[in-house]
């Protein structure tokens, strides 16, 4: 989304400022055009020439000096720019922001916008904390502009808590999250996401191949389609997509206990259920290793199982359930896993089945699927598992805006 895009990176004093630079780097690997304007403290913590070395650019500091674009920087960057990001965000900025005040080159820019505006803060916890920082911040909010972070950690003081400034990569994809078409703007989204395990002893268990990578990509694309996204991962080792709830569980019996709770606590829209469950568990688990007796036989031989819940079918049961769309990783292909798509979704209650083979997926960067709802089926792909992410999202809101 961030190709193509002109973004002027607006650089305020603060020891944050050096991440800046690699901010910059982030956004124009993404393909967009970066314009760095620097306050005057900001040039303390961090020299225009670094940023007119990575951008290629002259790097802008004040109204005053000559200016190889417009006598007017404000005003020609105002009409420019596709995106005005204030990394990082110092307080005394943000207080001008707010209050109209527009004493520099970066203020009057702000004060002169048209396009979406974003602030990344950075400052100490008991600043952040302060009341009247807390109302620009909201005021701005009133007027539209975006806020990134801050979170907590250490900061420079070697104080602990809320103010700490993104990370440049989740700033960068936040950043691009912004260019798209929001059409789940205010809606709840469950994801369940990975595999199940089910343990037998201490040392050994039941799962599956699932690398849980198309689930996560799915919950990033609601979220950049401006959902309010929870996301119920089994065990994975994937990064939680920045402003995504993230909820981890370990069994089939956890994962439908976490989708079962969250439902109960508030409304949702959209249920989507990505998770590889396991269908049955050990019907008791062992204290202890389990280990062969003299005769060489072992008990893991006379396992006993029970059925886990139906997480997806349970939902889509709910009086006033979600719209929920399951998916159906076969080893089929053509009419056939089409078939097996349509029976699982009469069965679940379902709206839309996502189906594929599951021989092409596991393990793998992309993934070739089709949709299937009670009388169509969309095919899509070999794709990343992030272009299929949005295809599929694309298809909850169509099928959540057919329902009305």
């Amino acid at each position: 989304m961030l190709q193509g895009k002109r973004i002027t990176l607006i650089v305020s004093g603060g020891i944050a400022a050096f991440k800046s630079c690699e901010a910059a780097r982030l956004l124009m690997k993404r393909g967009a055009e970066v314009q760095v304007v620097l306050t005057e403290h900001a040039a303390e913590f961090v020299t225009p020439l670094t940023f007119e070395a990575l951008t290629g650019k002259p790097a802008l500091t004040t109204e005053w000096a000559k200016n190889p674009y417009s006598v007017m920087p404000h005003i020609e960057l105002a009409r420019t720019s596709d995106l005005l990001l204030v990394m990082p965000a110092t307080a005394n900025l943000i207080a001008k922001a707010a209050n109209g005040i527009a004493d520099d080159l970066a203020s009057t820019l702000i004060a002169a916008r048209r396009s979406p505006l974003a602030f990344v803060p950075a400052m100490n916890q008991a600043m952040w904390a302060n009341p009247a920082l807390k109302r620009n911040v909201e005021n701005l909010k009133l007027d539209g502009a975006a806020f990134f972070g801050p979170v907590e950690g250490l900061q420079a003081c070697g104080d602990k808590g809320a103010g700490r400034m993104m990370e440049p990569a989740e700033v960068c994809e936040l950043a691009d999250a912004l260019f798209s078409p929001k059409t789940l703007s205010g809606k709840r989204v469950i994801i369940t996401a990975g595999p199940t395990y089910e343990a037998i002893d201490p040392v050994r268990g039941v799962t599956n191949r699932s690398s849980g990578r198309q689930g996560f990509e799915i919950a990033r694309a609601a979220r950049n389609a401006g959902a309010e996204v929870t996301l119920i991962a089994g065990p994975v080792s994937l990064a939680t997509p920045v402003g995504v709830r993230r909820i981890d569980v370990v069994s089939a019996r956890d994962m439908d206990q976490a989708v079962q709770t969250e439902l109960d606590q508030s409304p949702c829209d959209l249920f989507i259920g990505v998770a590889a469950v396991a269908d049955w568990r050990p019907g008791a688990v062992s204290m202890r290793k389990i280990k062969k007796d003299a005769s060489g036989h072992s008990a893991l031989q006379d396992l006993l199982w029970s059925e886990n819940p139906d997480i997806l079918a349970r939902v889509g049961e709910r009086p006033g359930a979600p719209v929920t769309i399951g998916f159906a990783a076969e080893t089929a292909e053509g009419a056939t896993l089409t078939a097996f798509a349509r029976e699982k979704l009469i069965r679940k209650h379902a709206a839309l089945i996502v189906a594929n083979d599951a021989r092409f997926a596991l393990h793998s960067e992309e993934n070739a699927i089709r949709i299937v709802s009670a009388s169509e089926e969309e095919h899509f792909g070999p794709a990343s598992k992030r272009e299929c992410a949005e295809f599929i999202v694309a298809a909850a809101a169509r099928e959540l805006a057919r329902r009305g």
